[in-house]
């Protein structure tokens, strides 16, 4: 019965590939082949190309039934993009949308720091990606708790760093690219491109650094605890009980 009732439970499993073509690849084509009068024009091309990442996003939060800072924050974004273009307001404000919600993240998982569930463990050090009891236990045995949790709140800071070079990058790329008026066939376009070009400029240096980040932690582990890498992910402790 607890079997049954745990495998109909929706658990989120990451699938980047659909997120990019759904949230950038597909809205970009839209807007930049699509925003012509002869075709969807510039509202209509904005709508329909939001409407992608909008509904991706929500569907998302509704099947999970799980709070999350970072897709919320998504879903706003997508929000104040369409605003932004529908209402024809002035360029700056796209700037400053694109370079807020990275910011945001940032100042978020500063501040987390500060309270009992810093954002890193809900980000990577979490039971989802590895088996943290186990090292927990093993770090107490060691008696390292303590300098784990201080590599711990370094691995936050550079965590927050990444979120800080993104709004840097975004809104240096927004300023760049989308010079047009909003609501223009023209603004379309550039935003489209902009949606591209965010993703080998922006997405990938933070993925890189994410890794990175990853790799400091695990090293930690290691040092800290002498597991090996299989004993402590979380799915490769999961494959080993019968």
């Amino acid at each position: 019965m607890t079997d049954t009732t745990q495998s109909t439970q929706a658990t989120h499993k990451p699938r980047p590939l659909i997120d990019l073509l759904v949230s950038i690849i597909i809205p970009s084509l839209i807007l930049m082949k699509l925003s012509g009068e002869a075709k969807l024009g510039p509202d209509g091309a904005l709508m329909l190309a939001l409407a992608f990442p909008l509904g991706w996003g929500s569907f998302e939060l509704l099947k999970y039934r799980k709070f999350n800072f970072i897709a919320l924050l998504g879903l706003v974004s997508v929000l104040l993009t369409g605003g932004i273009g529908l209402l024809k307001l002035d360029n700056q404000w796209l700037a400053i949308k694109e370079a807020a919600i990275p910011g945001l993240i940032g100042i978020a998982v500063l501040v987390s720091t500060r309270t009992r569930y810093p954002l890193i463990r809900t980000m990577l050090f979490n039971k989802t990606v590895l088996n943290v009891d186990k090292i927990h236990e093993r770090l107490e045995q060691a008696g390292n708790t303590e300098q784990f949790d201080a590599r711990l709140l370094m691995a936050t800071y550079w965590l927050s760093g990444t979120f800080f070079f993104s709004s840097v990058m975004n809104y240096v790329l927004a300023k760049w690219i989308v010079i047009s008026p909003a609501g223009s066939e023209a603004f379309n376009t550039e935003l489209g491109r902009m949606n591209l070009l965010s993703y080998p400029m922006i997405a990938i240096p933070s993925m890189i650094m994410l890794m990175a980040i990853f790799y400091f932690l695990w090293r930690t582990i290691h040092g800290l605890t002498g597991l090996k890498l299989e004993d402590v992910m979380a799915n490769a402790e999961q494959e080993k009980q019968p």
